[in-house]
C-alpha cells in the first residue's frame, strides 16, 4: 500500500511539471499580451492558427483583423513561455524586419518593370523642383 502511495505520488508531481499544452490558455497569453500593449481586442477576431508546443516552451501563429471586415488582417509569430498554468509572450519571431511582421521592401523596381508608383521611376533633382513659398 505504501508503494502505491509513493507511485501515485510520483506521477503526480510528474504531471504538475509538465507544461500545458493548450492553444485556448496561449491565446489568452496572446491577449493579455496586446491589451498590455494597449491595442483594442474587443474590436479584433484573434485567433491561433498555428500552435507548435516544445516543453514549457511555443510558437504561436496568431490571425488578427478587425472585427466585420473580413478582407483587411494580419498574421503575426509569437514565442511564448509556460510561467505557472498561464502562457506569456516573450517576443514576436518575425521582429527586426518591416514593422508589420512583412518581409524586406524592395527598393526599386527591377529593371524594366513599371513603377508600382507611377510616375517617371526616378526622383527629380532639388533644382527641377519649383520654389516653395515662405512662411509669413
Amino acid at each position: 500500500m505504501r508503494f502505491l502511495s509513493v507511485v501515485f505520488l510520483f506521477l503526480c508531481l510528474a504531471g504538475c511539471h509538465r507544461a500545458v499544452q493548450d492553444n485556448e490558455a496561449v491565446r489568452q497569453g496572446v491577449l493579455d499580451h496586446l491589451v498590455k500593449a494597449g491595442f483594442n481586442v474587443e474590436g479584433m477576431d484573434i485567433g491561433i492558427t498555428d500552435v507548435r508546443f516544445n516543453g514549457t516552451q511555443a510558437d504561436a501563429t496568431v490571425s488578427m483583423k478587425p472585427k466585420g471586415n473580413a478582407a483587411a488582417g494580419m498574421a503575426m509569430k509569437y514565442h511564448l513561455e509556460q510561467q505557472g498554468k498561464q502562457w506569456v509572450v516573450k517576443g514576436r519571431q518575425d521582429a527586426g524586419g518591416a514593422p508589420h511582421g512583412g518581409g524586406a521592401v524592395p527598393v526599386a523596381p527591377p529593371a524594366g518593370a513599371e513603377n508600382p508608383h507611377g510616375g517617371a521611376g526616378k526622383m527629380p533633382s532639388p533644382e527641377d523642383l519649383p520654389p516653395t513659398g515662405q512662411k509669413k
